[in-house]
């Protein structure tokens, strides 16, 4: 069996080596860029010195475009405002700057349109040295998901494998892993197996690890081909990301990751709307003489992970947490202290450790105090915590149900039912709204247009629920913005209030802003949702019928008529037509008592 196994991956390797010998991709045209109308275009653009080209992709639908840049070569001494690439979301440059690309960046260049055109431009200076730029692009629904494809992973440790493994992967599959551990670990990834497309520059498939929490962190590398490798971060979080296109899928990747202490921190704390992490190094309380069973929290029943550091997640409404609220200010408090295993009452020879834990909630920064005395330490350990907030679209005014798939298509004046949730443990917390602004593009540059402002209904459709605990709530009529794309996102601003304070901003309601003065406050976070889209004349009744539509579209560019084809068909239209005359006539001699239905061309 492992025999067969081995002449199978074998012969998969010499059919991707001959498919990479073979392989032809379409040259960038001779013209300085053009109209792009496939649904999926591969290009190598060899471009010269002193160029403007740009290129425009564009076809009828309500898909959205993927361009990816999975290698360029350009200048190295150029400065990045005199050879770039420009990327605009929409039908030419007039349209909102998605990004720019230089050879000076650190990752792989992906954007994504927020309608079914993009254009990008390619300028370069008047340097005389070899260029070119592997463009991929595609078309792609947001009805259509993949199974497997990216999440979160915040265990301590575990593994990921890409869809389908150890079968083929999907084709157009662009996935992301988030991957976090605790604070005061680095991570070690490791790849057991990775079996894509073969190439020495990685442009078709491949798999892009990132040194931080987003694809905007710095590259680590990006690999393809037959391999083992793995990575390591430089701090407690890593993205990786795997890219197909539609030829050529092999067994993808599987991968497993690790937390590794970084010995450097002696201890850490972070907080989230839930709880907080407490991390000590075994290290720093030997050096004390102590270890993890002299130390205990408020409550000695809430004990430590122990590895090589102690961590302690703590509850912020158990484990003896204290709450305290001063002002606009909530604090969580828990002690890890010493218990007295010393047989003498009179005498000792260890210093006392006390540590002090604090989750101020403001936002997700942090800041550390450490006090020495001669005789005891006393460890302060502060953290600014941000409330964990989300925002959804909901199909009812029940708001039962969750709207998970963006984005939400929408027709004009079609009522929205939005809910902002705050995800905590504490039953005391209300949730208000303060602002909530709409805008046609995700940065939310102007034009702007409020529909809550200082807790008051801006807009004539808006509504404005009464405060529901964890939940705040409001619906609105949708529209569009003017000489605009027909996408919309809302931003939403609230205030977190204790629901017992009667004279909490809470519980104020609607005031107008010169009549309050809360730019101080502390429990103000915001959440982002989007896009809403308008549907168009072009979108079908059922997303079964749009998935025909783009089948049968792909099918008319993937075969082409011949003119043998042309001419076949021809001669059956002819055919047909003599029948349905003989038809026609035969009917009509038989009377009015036997009718037909005519038939609709195509």
């Amino acid at each position: 069996m492992e025999g067969v196994r081995r002449f199978v991956s074998l012969a998969l390797l010499i059919s991707s080596c001959l498919a990479e010998k073979n392989l032809k991709v379409p040259q960038g045209r001779s013209s300085c860029g053009g109209l792009l109308e496939e649904i999926q275009k591969a290009l190598i653009l060899n471009l010269n010195a002193e160029e403007s080209c740009t290129w425009t992709i564009e076809r009828p639908g309500n898909e959205t475009v993927r361009l990816i840049f999975s290698h360029f070569q350009f200048d190295p001494g150029a400065s990045c405002e005199v050879e770039n690439i420009q990327i605009y979301d929409g039908p030419s440059t007039d349209t909102p700057l998605l990004g720019k690309v230089c050879s000076k960046v650190d990752y792989v260049p992906v954007f994504e349109s927020s309608s079914n055109s993009l254009t990008f431009q390619i300028s370069t200076s008047s340097s005389v040295i070899e260029r070119s730029a592997f463009v991929f692009y595609y078309y792609f629904s947001s009805e259509t998901s993949i199974d497997n494809c990216g999440g979160y992973l915040n265990d301590f440790g575990g593994s990921f494998t890409s869809p389908n493994y150890p079968q083929a992967h999907p084709e157009f599959a662009y996935c992301v892993w988030h991957i976090q551990v605790d604070k005061g670990y680095i991570i070690h990834l490791n790849f057991e197996e990775i079996f894509l497309e073969i190439d020495d520059n990685c442009r078709f498939d491949f798999i892009a690890v990132y040194d931080g929490p987003s694809t905007n962190s710095g590259l680590l590398g990006q690999v393809c081909g037959r391999i083992t490798t793995s990575f390591q971060s430089s701090s407690n979080s890593l993205t990786v990301v795997l890219s197909t296109d539609y030829a050529n899928s092999y067994r993808g990747f599987s991968a497993t990751y690790s937390p590794l202490y970084e010995k450097k921190v002696n201890t850490s704390l972070s907080c989230t709307s839930d709880q907080m992490t407490a991390i000590i190094s075994k290290s720093y309380l030997e050096a004390l003489h102590y270890d993890e069973n002299d130390l205990q929290l408020n409550d000695p029943l809430c004990r430590p992970r122990v590895s090589n550091v102690l961590e302690y997640s703590i509850p912020l409404n158990t484990c003896g947490t204290i709450k305290q609220v001063e002002g606009h200010t909530i604090t969580y408090t828990n002690i890890i202290t010493i218990t007295n295993s010393s047989s003498s009452v009179v005498i000792t020879r260890k210093k006392h450790l006390q540590i002090i834990l604090k989750c101020e909630m403001e936002n997700n920064s942090t800041v550390e105090i450490m006090y020495i005395t001669e005789d005891d330490i006393i460890k302060n350990i502060s953290a600014l915590g941000k409330y964990n907030i989300s925002m959804a679209f909901y199909e009812s005014e029940s708001f039962n149900s969750p709207l998970l798939s963006l984005p939400y298509y929408v027709d004009l004046n079609q009522t929205l039912f939005v809910q902002v949730s705050l995800h905590v443990l504490d039953p005391d917390l209300v949730v208000f709204l303060d602002t909530c602004t709409a805008s046609p593009t995700s940065d939310f540059a102007p034009p702007t247009y409020d529909l809550i402002r200082s807790g008051c209904s801006k807009d004539d459709t808006c509504n404005i629920y009464p405060l529901s605990e964890h939940h705040g709530r409001f619906q609105f009529s949708a529209f569009k913005f003017l000489r605009r794309l027909a996408s919309v996102y809302l931003q939403c601003k609230v205030l977190i209030c204790e629901s017992n304070d009667a004279e909490s901003r809470c519980n104020q309601g609607c005031i107008s802003r010169r009549k309050r003065a809360i730019s101080s406050y502390k429990w103000k976070t915001e959440s982002v949702i989007g896009p809403i889209r308008l549907k168009t004349d072009h979108t079908t009744s059922s997303n079964s019928e749009f998935q025909n539509q783009v089948h049968t579209e792909e099918s008319q560019q993937a075969q082409p008529f011949s003119s043998l084809h042309i001419l076949s068909f021809m001669v059956l239209a002819l055919n047909v037509a003599i029948v349905a005359g003989l038809l026609v006539r035969q009917y009509r001699n038989r009377g009015t008592e036997c009718q037909y239905q005519k038939l609709e061309s195509y």
